[in-house]
Formats: structure tokens, C-alpha cells, sequence
């Protein structure tokens, strides 16, 4: 065999070998894209999103569908090229995600604890963008804290060391007061029955060793005997709060939101009603429009972002608070112009 054949078939076997592993071997990256999109005014696996219990509720109309971002994982190198050639995908590491240490489950029960917060501060937004009897109460708990075993989810808190509490805020000042390692009495009721007085000694706090920590994630919830549920599986993270926000706001009031319109949109939500920002606008943008909306409600602090991005046919609303998103679907139902982006 003459040189040149035999360097042409090195040359073969190499590229054959580069395209087999190509085509084989997961790269260390992770492709984003648009995600599912979720109409909350809708159903979910034959169940309502958002659903109540004890409260008067109203017809709706038209969608207030939540975004996502896709998370494509696994992929080899050549899919990935082709998957950024689309235009339609960013690769990012792989670490950026799923960091070195920690297992794939882990990250998704991380995702979990802050999808099931996220609920919880929409559930608390919206009850109190629309005035109406709270308590608080035990969302979550931390496994091996010191409520772990003494506080269930669920449990009113009504006292913290003699101090009454009526809101999030009342807990958190009273908790500002309490030392590591310092019995602290909590008066609590279960269910049906009777209020009782519960000793909880707290650990110092993960990230301030001089603040007292429970272990407990607080939440919100409407007066005895009504209930506002949130369900919606196989998602994650809190980015969604806005809009499963805006779902109950239009099912506890007279009147569609939307106004029928297809409306779409993105941000987490805080239990004061503080919509704040999020990753991946584009994306969430191009699935909106993909399956059909017309208006599609941004973060303040993304609207830069989704300026410059431009999807075709899609009014883009820039948002806040709670209060600015629900009037801004007022004013778009009215015939107005709400606040745009850019």
C-alpha cells in the first residue's frame, strides 16, 4: 500500500471514529429551548390547575398559560450542534445545572422545594391582592430541623412567644427576637382541634449563625374552612408564580381577566405580590407564540431582554407586581395600551 492510500485511510478511520463517537457519546452539555406551556385557567392531567374550596367562584375565559424552559440532557456532540444550528436552542454546561457533587435527583428535589415555595407565595399573593381572612401557617419543613417531628404542614401558627401573629411579617419579626438554642414557645393549632402552646429550640440559621432557624418555610392561607390548591406535576422551580397568581385572582372574581384573549406570560411572584425575574425569555416567548398567544406579561427586570428578542405577534406587557398585572389585563380588556417593553 503506498503512502498516500495509507494516509487516506488513516484519515478515514479517524473521521469515522470522530463520527461514531459524535453520534455515541453524551457531550458535557445541556440543550435549553422552549419548554411545555400550561394553560392555568385549564386542566392538567384531568384535574383544574388551580382549583377552591370555600370560596365563590367565577366563569373564565380565554388562557393565562405559564412557560417553561426545556432542559434537553444526554445529548451527544452532533445532536447538540444541530440542536444550535436551529437558532431555537442554547447549549450551556452541563455543570451550570446539575453542579459536580450533586446527583440528578438531588437537583430536581431542589427544583421541587422551590416550585411547592413558589405555590405557596402565589396562593399568599393572591389572597392578598384580594383582601380576603388569612392565617398563617406551616408550609414546609426542613427534614431534621428543630420542627421536624413537633410542627406539621398545615399547622396554624396563631403566637410567638406571646406575641400574636396574623401575617408573614408578624412571624418573621417575632422569629428577629428568638437566639439559637433558646426554647421558643409557638401556639398552634391542627386541624379541628384545640390551640396548644409547642416548645421548638432552634438551630442557628444556615447562613447567619447569630439568627435563630426553625426550619419551617411560612405560608399564607385563606380563613377556616376554605382551601386554594395549586397542581401542576413534572414541573419545577418557581417561575411560574405569576401566572398561577393571576389564575386565582380570575377565578375569585366577577368578570374574565383576559377578557378572552390568549395571554401568556413568566416571573416568580413573593407573598406580597412582587413579581421578579426570571431565565430563558426567549424561549418561553417563542413557545407562547408557537401555540397561539397574543400577549405575553414580563418581568420588569426582563423587559430589556424580551425587547430586543422580538417575537413576531406578541404583545409584550411589562409587569412588576401583581397589582400592575391584573391591571394591565384590565386595561388591555377596556381597549388601552398598558405598559410595553422597550
Amino acid at each position: 500500500m503506498g503512502v498516500r492510500s495509507s494516509t487516506w485511510l488513516t484519515a478515514l478511520l479517524v473521521l469515522l471514529a470522530l463520527t461514531v463517537v459524535g453520534s455515541v457519546v453524551p457531550a458535557p452539555v445541556v440543550a435549553l429551548g422552549p419548554g411545555p406551556t400550561v394553560d392555568t385557567l385549564g386542566d392538567a392531567d384531568g384535574a383544574p390547575v388551580v382549583s377552591t374550596q370555600g370560596l365563590p367562584t367565577y366563569p373564565t375565559t380565554g388562557h393565562l398559560n405559564m412557560t417553561t424552559v426545556g432542559v434537553t440532557d444526554g445529548i451527544t456532540p452532533l445532536r447538540a450542534l444541530g440542536m444550535w444550528a436551529s437558532g431555537d436552542h442554547r447549549l450551556a454546561p452541563r455543570s451550570t445545572l446539575y453542579p459536580p457533587g450533586r446527583s440528578t435527583d438531588q437537583v430536581s428535589a431542589e427544583n421541587q422545594r422551590e416550585f411547592d415555595g413558589s405555590v405557596a407565595d402565589a396562593e399568599a399573593a393572591a389572597l392578598n391582592h384580594l383582601r380576603l381572612p388569612t392565617r398563617v401557617t406551616v408550609g414546609t419543613l426542613t427534614p431534621g430541623s428543630a420542627s421536624d417531628g413537633v410542627l406539621a404542614a398545615g399547622d396554624e401558627i396563631r403566637a410567638v412567644a406571646g406575641r400574636p401573629v396574623t401575617s408573614v411579617q408578624d412571624l418573621l419579626d417575632a422569629l428577629g427576637t428568638a437566639r439559637p438554642g433558646e426554647p421558643l414557645t409557638l401556639t398552634t393549632v391542627r386541624g379541628d382541634a384545640a390551640p396548644r402552646q409547642v416548645t421548638v429550640i432552634p438551630a442557628a440559621h444556615p447562613g447567619d449563625p447569630a439568627r435563630a432557624f426553625l426550619g419551617i418555610t411560612p405560608a399564607t392561607s385563606p380563613a377556616d374552612g376554605q382551601q386554594l390548591s395549586i397542581n401542576l406535576a413534572d414541573v419545577g422551580g418557581p417561575s411560574a408564580g405569576l401566572m398561577f397568581s393571576l389564575a386565582l385572582v380570575d377565578k375569585l372574581t366577577p368578570g374574565p381577566l383576559t377578557g378572552g384573549r390568549f395571554v401568556a406570560g413568566t416571573g416568580t411572584i413573593d407573598a406580597e405580590g412582587r413579581v421578579g425575574p426570571i431565565s430563558g425569555i426567549r424561549f418561553k416567548m417563542l413557545k407562547a407564540a408557537e401555540v397561539g398567544a397574543t400577549t405575553f406579561l414580563v418581568p420588569a427586570d426582563n423587559c430589556a431582554e424580551a425587547a430586543r428578542e422580538g417575537v413576531d405577534g406578541l404583545q409584550l406587557v411589562r409587569v412588576g407586581t401583581l397589582d400592575e398585572a391584573v391591571g394591565a389585563l384590565q386595561t388591555l380588556d377596556a381597549g388601552g395600551r398598558p405598559e410595553a417593553c422597550g
